[in-house]
Order: C-alpha cells, then structure tokens, then sequence
C-alpha cells in the first residue's frame, strides 16, 4: 500500500546518533519510506525517476509522533501460555518444576496459536520486531508470515531437545521462507548445554559465519556453577570456544565479570537487558551503566511472557532507566534517549535489522503513531523523556509493519479474528497436567 502521514511530528537520527524530532510529512510506498520531509522542500528530487504515487491512504497524524517501531530484543513468545501459571518462585525451581515440564507437551500447532496470541500483544505495545529463541522454528515464523509480524529467531537447543543439525536445518528453512523472517545461530545456555553441543554451535557458527547468542549470566548461581565446571565465567566460556568471530551477545547479562566487559567490547557483542523479568525473578540488576562506559552496545526485551508477565517495552524503558539509576546510586547515569535508543535502534542492530532502525528515505517502514494527546504526554517539554518515564501502551495509535498497518486504535488487522486467538491459547494449557 501507499499511505501518506500528515500533520506529523517524527522522530529521526540527530547528528549526535541519538534522536530530534521534525516536523511534516512521511510517505510509506509499498514496504519503504520513501519520502520524510516538510512536504514542500526536496519534492522534485524525491520524485524524481519515480512514479505518480496514488494513495491508498492519506492520514492526518494531527501532531502525534511517528516513531521507529520498538525491538524487543529478547522472546520467547509462544510461553503466553504460561503467563501467569507459574510465578513467584525463584529461576531454576521455574524452570526445572514448571516450566520445561509443560512445554514438552507443547505441539507444532499450539506454539502457531500461542505465537500469534504473542504478536498481537507485541502490535499493542508499538514493537515491530522480536528477537525470538523458542521450539519449532519454522513455525514461528510462519506465525509471522501470517500476520504481517517481523521476527528474528535463535536457537534454543540445549540438552533436552534438538541438534546443531537440525539448528542448521532451521537456519535455511526460515532465512529462505520470507523478507519477515531470519535466523542467528544460538543455544539456551551454559548451564543447560553439553560442551559438545557447545563446541557443535562454535563449528555451526564459522561455517555459516553467524553470530552466537545465548542467556549469559542470567543469575549469581548460574555463572558460579559454570566456573566451578570449567574455571571461567559463560562469557569467557564462550569466547574460548570461539563463538563470536562474526559477533552475537547475550541475554540479561547480569553478573557479568571485568574480564566478560573487554570481551563484549573487543567482540562488537551485544548485551540485552531484561529488566522486569529479572526482578521478577529476583536475578539481578544489569550493569548498563557499565556496558555502556565500556562502549558496549545495548537492547532491551522483554523475555518471555511466563517471566515477565507483559510484552510492554513503555515499561521496560522505565525499568532500564530506573534500576540503573538505583544500582549506580546516579541519577544521571542514562539518560533517557539512550534508553529510548536501546529499545529501537540498539535491537535492530543486535537482529541484524540494519534497515529497519529509524525513520529515514530508504528503510522499511515499521512504524509506530504515538498518541501525544493525553494527559501522559503533556505537556511537550520534552517528548523523548514522555516516551521514557510516562508513556505507556495507552499512547499506541497504530502499529505498521513492512507498510502494513497491522493495529490501529485497538483494533488488529492480522487476517485472525482476537476472539478465536484467545480460545486457542486457553485451550492449550486447559488441557496440561
């Protein structure tokens, strides 16, 4: 579709690297921005050696924010099954007695269903892209496929279930099956991984010239069980088997060690924090602060649904921002377009989704319309810092995909009907043990 905004304010890379906001127009053709501007200036060269755009829609954004669509840069989706099921206890007791026992009970069907369930809360909270490690990966995506959703999968192999064969297998199936859909060579974790499966991974990784990832020092117990098992820390690990020659990272990253920092940083890594779901769980605070100072790169997800319990990125921007104050002790130590570039920018970088991480001519048009007049948002003294500290879903006008407007005011646009979605996923855990 083509579709002219508006009467638009937009947020766009400043020359800092970071964001200002302008204000005008913003044309969608087919999947791309193809024109950002005051709608007066730079028409001839935009136009030029193109074709006529006739519109399919022409909306009036009436001086709300269009944004980059957020990436939530850490998922297990189809665990919405498990939200609310089994909380309130600390990780491996969630894991080990709750969790891993009813997933293998999952099937190929109901992670289709669950996934789906998952994508739409992902539309409600403006985030366009997940980075998702979970069972049955083609089905994943073609979840995405279906709806119009943008994924990004790892791997969640570990030793209770799949082969780097099979991770290869994965890798070509979902890279081939759509322009929605790619895949990163990973596995669930150290602790849950043989090191010959680990060693497979490394092999698998300089053989397709993927980067790794993996939950990395998720909890105190976890990194000192690993290095009672091999004397280094998961980051060290992982290094010495040698992982990130073409990059990677880690999730939640929170009892990381000083020689973990120079290894994220000489390896170009990733370090996605988790926050809500790590309090939740009572694992930990991230260093972000730290990473940061090290010029590590840095994304935000949410985790997985049973964890967390909301796909909400409004809430995991304040989370970030806040506990690192906290840990710090600083007030000042992020500030919030550094965080608002974390939950945009920084997790396209980390899914290799280097043409969909901001608004500009060129790049694909995932899109977020922001609500602006609400009493939230108000005044306008500072709009990044709304989006940060008091936006919430409520202010999700439309959520845009690939040039598809996919939710809008409430309602979905996904070619499934909400209340066949929501039987769906009840059915799936009414019938567990």
């Amino acid at each position: 579709m083509n579709i002219r905004f508006y009467n638009a304010k937009m947020l766009v890379p400043a020359k800092d690297g970071r964001f200002e906001i302008v204000e005008g127009e913003l044309w969608v053709k087919g999947k791309e921005i193809c024109y950002l501007g005051d709608g007066r200036s730079n028409l001839e060269e935009v136009c030029k050696d193109r074709d006529v755009i006739v519109w399919d829609r022409e909306l009036d954004v009436k001086g709300n924010l269009l944004m980059p669509g957020f990436k939530n840069a850490h998922t297990h989706t189809a665990m919405t099954f498990l939200r609310s099921y089994a909380d309130d206890l600390p990780l491996q007791d969630w894991l080990n007695k709750q969790v891993f026992p009813r997933e293998g009970q999952l099937t190929e069907d109901d992670v289709y269903w669950l996934n789906i369930l998952g994508i739409m809360e992902y539309l409600t909270s403006g985030i366009t892209a997940n980075f998702d490690m979970y069972f049955f990966p083609p089905v994943d995506a073609k979840a995405s496929v279906d709806t119009g959703f943008r994924t990004v999968q790892t791997s969640g192999l570990n030793n209770f279930g799949g082969t780097v064969e099979l991770m290869e297998e994965n890798y070509h199936i979902v890279n081939e099956m759509s322009d929605l859909t790619s895949f990163i060579i990973g596995f669930h974790a150290e602790y849950t991984t043989s090191m010959e499966l680990m060693e497979g991974v490394a092999k698998l990784a300089q053989k397709l010239k993927s980067p790794v990832w993996l939950h990395n020092s998720e909890t105190k117990l976890e990194v000192e069980e690993c290095k009672g098992r091999w004397g280094l820390t998961p980051t060290q690990l992982t290094e010495k088997l040698g992982m990130y020659e073409y990059g990677g990272g880690g999730y939640h990253c929170v009892w990381v060690e000083e020689p973990d920092f120079e290894i994220f940083k000489s390896r170009g890594l990733t370090a996605v924090t988790n926050p809500a779901s790590n309090l939740k769980l009572a694992s930990g605070i991230c260093p972000l602060k730290r990473f940061a100072d090290k010029g590590v790169s840095l994304a935000i997800g949410t985790d997985g649904p049973a964890s967390n319990n909301c796909l909400d990125m409004f809430r995991e921007m304040f989370l970030a921002s806040t506990l690192a104050k906290v840990r710090e002790m600083d007030a000042a130590c992020i500030p919030a377009d550094e965080i608002l570039y974390m939950a945009t920018a920084g997790g396209a970088n980390a899914m290799q989704l280097s043409d969909c991480d901001s608004l500009a001519v060129g790049k694909k048009a995932d899109i977020v319309m922001i609500d602006l007049q609400q009493p939230n948002m108000q005044p306008e003294n500072n709009i990044v810092k709304n989006l940060v500290y008091s936006g919430s879903k409520q202010n999700v006008k439309l959520t845009m995909v690939n040039g598809r407007i996919l939710y809008e005011d409430g309602r979905f646009d996904i070619g499934f009907d909400p209340a066949e979605v929501y039987q769906r996923a009840n059915a799936v855990i009414r019938r567990m043990k």
